[in-house]
């Protein structure tokens, strides 16, 4: 299996943990402590780019490229704003911070395959 293709299938099982675990959050299922809203809804919602974006990572897909960096940026731009609220003394969850540190590491990890893979195909 290629790297793309492995690493589309981690995004895509990613991407669907997350929306289970973002459902469950938002309806209540399971209790999160100090819960940031606005990160709440983004992450929810982003387990739905995290699936459309391992598709194509998967597919090998033009694409593939501009939606991990686009998940990366949104992610980082949501994880700066968490940070700045936590800063300025709003209630949070240390697991949030290391929940969003993985966020935006796993896809900046995408973003470099997409590029890698992009990369090496036009070379080729």
């Amino acid at each position: 299996m290629s790297g793309h293709r492995l690493a589309g299938g981690i995004a895509m099982a990613f991407g669907l943990l997350t929306i289970v675990s973002g459902a469950s959050a938002l309806m209540g299922a399971i209790d999160m402590g100090a819960v940031v809203p606005f990160v709440l809804w983004f992450n929810a919602l982003a387990g739905v780019a995290y699936v459309a974006g391992g598709i194509l990572l998967w597919r090998g897909h033009r694409l593939a490229l501009p939606v991990a960096l686009t998940i990366l940026i949104a992610t980082a731009a949501v994880f700066a704003a968490f940070g700045w609220r936590a800063a300025s003394g709003g209630a949070y969850e240390m697991r949030t911070v290391g929940a969003m540190t993985l966020r935006t590491v796993f896809w900046a990890v995408m973003a470099w395959v997409a590029w890698k893979f992009t990369h090496v195909r036009r070379s080729a």
